[in-house]
């Protein structure tokens, strides 16, 4: 699923516009990404935690040529699913 489908989804589920679901998931994205620059810490609960996690600085090589390239330090976004989303899609076959 990506954007335009979520719009799609939520456009149905509560029978608005398309136009409307898309201003809704725009605002949801932005705002949870807010509240990671703010906070640090975003929960949802039944959905899970969105929050951040800083990288060491390390060194790794180019794929291409073999080259040693250093990768600075930097912080990332990272999501722990809650136990009821875990439960949810247990049984989902992916193959």
């Amino acid at each position: 699923m990506n954007k335009k489908d979520l719009v799609n989804k939520v456009a149905g589920e509560l029978n608005i516009t398309k136009k409307d679901a898309g201003l809704a998931v725009t605002a949801t994205i932005d705002s949870i990404a807010a509240g990671l620059a703010e906070d640090k810490k975003v929960t949802l609960v039944g959905f899970g935690t969105f929050s951040l996690a800083a990288r060491a600085a390390r060194n790794a090589r180019n794929p291409q040529n073999g080259e040693p390239v250093e990768v600075p330090a930097k912080t990332v976004p990272k999501f722990k699913p809650s136990k009821i989303l875990k439960e949810a899609v247990v049984d989902i076959d992916m193959g």
